[in-house]
């Protein structure tokens, strides 16, 4: 029976059979210290020369066997006193990340640094947060769905399309899964998928990618603010999953706990985008704010650093929002929608109440000036027992970036594309 390197300090004085990977290896007189690296992290063992039975290097994959010893000096606090250590797959002595490693490098050698340390901490952190999404929409009684990836028309836009040939024809990425998944809704009330979207930006930010992967949940009978009460509680019990049930996985970020804890327990802000208009003109230093901008990266993030919290920015400009987002038949310059803001990133949730009702959601497309032809299925939503409904597009990595407060969303996933990156 092997044992996985987060049991090892449980086992202090016993035997241990270990396997993995050589993080890293030193030798210092008649002794190698050697990392080893499995999927739950790092140990140290000690070993002699003549019980290791292959060539040892840098990423060699192994299997010893050895003593738990309490080493204060050694990462962990622990160490393995080997008395054997037999390699099973020898590394090359050229491995690359020895010398100085460059972003560049490290996303053109992506497949050998997938294996840092750095990396294996954030992912194992994204599938939890996506295990206690997935388990909150469980216990609300939400079924998962798998709408279509190739897709025939636009849901956000078409400048954002990524067109792909398609037996003689032409089809495209999907950007979102939210038009099919509302033609669920008369049998299921309750969906939600998880799935990677596609956006053809031209965008060179700290926060775009052109493949990420995107929760939408879509529900029946629920209005705009029962969908931000909805955003708020899904994002809580992510944190709160974390927290409390995988608090190991947030070892190597004790100075996030603190903000988690926070936003776990108090209550968010919601405000309306022309009041979030007037606060930054007036009093975030941006003089040039004006009612009909879009708010960016930085207007966004000085919201967030305003309120210390999340925010919902409510109530858009109607033509400044999709075709598909139910107007504010109070006063129809407004949309029923909002963004979600989450610190450190900036918008992490688009969502809306969406137009159910069959003459306003024409007129919308008018006014977008979509074909109905290219939306004629998603029309007969409307004429076949329409009932108000809502939903949000959640972007995992911006969520993962606000939660560990890392720098880049190249950091929340193995394979980054951009616009200039396809390799490998």
């Amino acid at each position: 029976m092997y044992t996985k390197t987060a049991e090892v300090p449980k086992k202090k004085g016993k035997e241990v059979k270990l396997r993995g990977w050589v993080h890293r290896l030193r030798q210092l007189g008649d002794k190698y210290f050697v990392v080893l690296r499995d999927s739950t992290g790092i140990i140290q063992a000690v070993v002699t020369p003549d019980k290791i039975k292959g060539k040892i290097d840098t990423e060699a994959s192994i299997e010893l066997t050895g003593k738990v010893v309490e080493d204060k000096r050694a990462p962990r606090g622990f160490e393995v006193q080997a008395t054997d250590l037999k390699v099973i797959g020898e590394s090359a002595s050229d491995w690359p990340f020895h010398r100085y490693k460059s972003t560049e490098m490290e996303l053109d050698l992506r497949h050998l640094w997938v294996r840092s340390t750095k990396i294996q901490d954030v992912l194992r952190v994204k599938a939890k947060m996506i295990s206690g999404f997935r388990h909150f929409l469980d216990e609300e009684d939400f079924c998962e769905v798998a709408p279509p990836i190739f897709v025939s028309a636009a849901c956000e836009g078409g400048s954002t399309l990524f067109e792909v040939p398609y037996f003689g024809g032409k089809a495209y990425l999907s950007q979102s899964g939210q038009l099919y998944s509302e033609s669920m809704l008369p049998a299921l009330e309750k969906v939600y998928a998880l799935a990677p979207s596609f956006r053809a930006e031209k965008s060179r930010t700290r926060r775009h990618v052109t493949e990420y992967w995107h929760l939408e949940p879509e529900m029946a009978w629920t209005d705009w603010k029962q969908n931000i009460d909805l955003q708020e509680s899904l994002l809580k019990a992510s944190i709160t999953f974390l927290l409390d049930k995988n608090p190991e996985l947030l070892e190597n970020y004790q100075d996030r706990l603190t903000e988690l804890e926070k936003w776990r327990k108090e209550k968010w802000i919601r405000i309306r985008y022309d009041e979030a208009i007037e606060l930054l003109k007036t009093k975030l230093k941006f003089p040039k704010a004006k009612l009909g901008d879009d708010l960016g990266t930085k207007e966004e993030i000085a919201l967030t650093d305003h309120f210390d919290t999340f925010v919902a920015v409510t109530h858009y400009p109607r033509d400044m929002k999709a075709f598909y987002m139910k107007v504010d038949e109070k006063d129809p310059k407004w949309v029923l929608s909002n963004d979600l803001m989450g610190p450190h990133v900036g918008e992490i949730i688009g969502a809306s109440e969406r137009e159910w009702k069959h003459d306003l959601l024409l007129e919308n497309m008018k006014i977008h000036k979509l074909n109905p032809k290219d939306y004629a299925w998603y029309l007969d939503l409307r004429k076949y027992g329409s009932v108000p409904h809502s939903g949000f597009g959640l972007g995992i990595e911006r969520f993962l970036m606000s939660v560990l407060k890392l720098e880049h969303i190249r950091e929340t996933l193995p394979y980054p594309r951009f616009m200039n990156r396809t390799y490998p």
